[in-house]
């Protein structure tokens, strides 16, 4: 029996495979080379976030979709140092306090999660659920020690995106970061890694605060919203503030401090005392303000620490 022809055993089988002729793969990839040679894919960060921007404007992609894009590229920049909020400004629990002064504090600042100490505020010896106190209400015999959960360290340098694969598979929300000496620097908790992508994760509390900008706490402070007109904190708290060329509270504050002010930071302005609780894009997104005892102090002369 003779071969069959070679020109169509080739066509034959290149047929059974399904695979396009020779003639079109050529092509297809010629021209595929060509659109890179046109339009080069980016070559750098900056401009791979250019590259989203121009997505977006021409309604390839959604705002919210570059903004979270764009979060997870520049997270990777980061570090535990840039968000942590700083160990003066922790709130944290005495291991030697009574029950009382622990649900004080835990009501007072609406933490889920608090670090624990004993001795010194640097001695950090675990951590504490918010929702076990009510093992301590119903049996005050329990020793405190025993409701304590392992604390988590970390170094400053720990990049946000290895700390967040770290919460993630530790199932751990909060880590306390330590500097180059072993000293207590800070803590950052999962839900900071995460509006580093996301923006600010709102709370239950976020639609009535949207309505005025200004909510009261239980503790007697208050949550003013850094976007706030000077006039409405002006009206809400009963002082006179100057509003001059400001017309909102951040702007008020960044003003007398020369910049903008950084996490924890405080600063008394007439009869209140402004500490800024998260900041977002450059600016204080919410500040907790208490009102200062004794004589008020004008705007123009207010402290800072």
């Amino acid at each position: 029996m003779s071969d069959p022809a070679p020109g169509r055993s080739a066509r034959a089988s290149s047929g059974a495979r399904g695979d396009p002729p020779p003639e079109r793969r050529d092509r297809r990839s010629l021209f595929e080379r060509l659109v890179e040679r046109l339009s080069p894919g980016p070559d750098s960060k900056a401009e791979l976030i250019r590259t989203l921007a121009d997505a977006e404007n021409r309604e390839l992609i959604e705002p919210e979709s570059r903004l979270m894009l764009e979060g997870v590229l520049r997270m990777a920049d980061l570090i535990a140092g840039d968000v942590m909020v700083p160990a003066p400004h922790m709130d944290l629990l005495d291991i030697g306090a009574d029950y009382d002064e622990l649900l004080h504090s835990v009501i007072s600042t609406a933490h889920s999660r608090f670090p624990v100490y004993e001795g010194r505020r640097e001695n950090v010896i675990g951590i504490l659920m918010a929702k076990d106190l009510l093992k301590l209400q119903r049996a005050p015999e329990l020793n405190l020690r025993t409701l304590l959960r392992p604390a988590v360290f970390v170094p400053e340098s720990k990049r946000l995106n290895e700390l967040l694969r770290d919460f993630r598979s530790n199932r751990n929300h909060l880590a306390i970061v330590i500097d180059e000496f072993g000293n207590t620097a800070g803590l950052i908790t999962i839900e900071d890694v995460l509006e580093e992508i996301v923006g600010e994760i709102e709370d239950e509390f976020d639609e009535q605060e949207q309505e005025s900008g200004i909510y009261t706490l239980a503790d007697g402070s208050h949550r003013v919203a850094g976007d706030v007109a000077i006039a409405a904190v002006n009206e809400a708290f009963g002082c006179g503030l100057a509003e001059g060329e400001f017309e909102t509270i951040g702007g008020l504050v960044a003003d007398h401090l020369g910049r903008v002010p950084r996490r924890g930071e405080s600063v008394t302005l007439g009869p209140l005392r402004f500490t800024v609780m998260i900041t977002r894009g450059g600016a204080v997104r919410w500040f907790r303000v208490r009102r200062e005892p004794g004589p008020a102090s004008s705007a123009d002369g207010g402290d800072v620490d």
